[in-house]
């Protein structure tokens, strides 16, 4: 990338970001070390706009080599202080990401699908028309914050669509929305050459045209069973749990000859944690607890252009 500033990443976001504190930080940044770079971007996230900074700098005070924990204290700091502005329940995104472990001129994108590539949740959606959305729902969130065995509780929530008609599958595609910055993020790689994959606890049913319209690389799903017209509440094939995940990942980053450093992998629960903890960037996107607690990038903003800014990379505004 000749647009690739040098140093480790450091991002905040929000949506009121005091201008006297951003300058006071980017003074600190620069008393205790090497400021290459600052830049400001507006993010939608499809009810805010959000207002971001980044940094690309070397901290020479520090205990490690790259001063990402002073960099993280400082930022730290910044968002306590921007909490404390007034506004209520104002989401702060802080990241660091140490020059070593950034993207180069190499890198493999792999997403997770349900409220990470997408809005929604789609067997939530499925559910609605068996009439069992609560029931499901109630499921789902508990296998996403880690507390239900993923391959059982998917068993359990496709049992309740038995029966509906296939023709529920196109209804339901209909329904979905890609995240905020979705299309942005994966032009950005798609400028790059770099490949771009979904791998999902769903299904190939719903991910195969929405894969198709974002010009994904390549995906993987579970298989929902059809039978005389109708979803028979059962699986076929093996479950794309957590150990898929990561299998799917390494698999891709062999096929493209892409070493597992220069692979940056989203999700937002508990089934994506093997995959974000193998990828060399791992990010945890509007992530519950437990997969944010691992992961290297935490973006707390439903803007996945801000996945991007955390990473140094270029935006593709143009």
């Amino acid at each position: 990338m000749t647009d690739r500033h040098p140093g480790t990443v450091a991002t905040i976001a929000a949506e009121g970001l005091d201008g006297a504190l951003i300058r006071s930080l980017t003074a600190e940044f620069e008393r205790r070390g090497t400021v290459h770079h600052t830049e400001a971007a507006e993010f939608a996230t499809g009810t805010s706009a959000v207002r971001a900074v980044r940094w690309f700098l070397e901290l020479a005070d520090a205990d490690d080599d790259f001063g990402t924990q002073l960099i993280q204290l400082l930022l730290d700091d910044a968002a306590e202080q921007t909490k404390s502005t007034g506004q209520t329940k104002q989401i702060i995104t802080t990241a660091v990401l140490p020059a070593p472990q950034r993207p180069t001129d190499s890198l493999m994108l792999v997403m997770d699908v349900d409220s990470t590539l997408i809005d929604q949740e789609v067997i939530d959606l499925l559910a609605a028309h068996a009439g069992r959305a609560e029931e499901v729902a109630a499921v789902t969130e508990r296998a996403m914050r880690g507390e239900l065995d993923f391959t059982q509780s998917l068993h359990a929530r496709v049992r309740a669509l038995g029966g509906l008609s296939d023709t529920v599958l196109h209804e339901t595609f209909r329904q979905l929305t890609p995240s905020p910055g979705a299309r942005g993020l994966i032009a950005i790689c798609q400028r790059h050459q770099w490949p771009v994959y979904a791998v999902s606890g769903g299904f190939r049913q719903i991910l195969e045209p929405l894969a198709a319209e974002l010009g994904l690389t390549g995906f993987d799903a579970n298989t929902l069973e059809i039978a005389h017209g109708q979803l028979t509440g059962a699986v076929a094939g093996q479950v794309v749990d957590r150990a898929v995940k990561r299998q799917r990942l390494l698999e891709w980053a062999g096929h493209h000859r892409i070493g597992i450093e220069h692979v940056v992998a989203v999700g937002d629960g508990a089934n994506d944690l093997d995959m974000v903890n193998t990828a060399g960037v791992g990010v945890a996107f509007c992530a519950k607890p437990a997969l944010a607690e691992q992961a290297d990038l935490v973006i707390n903003h439903r803007s996945m252009e801000l996945i991007a800014y955390a990473l140094g990379l270029p935006l593709n505004r143009d």
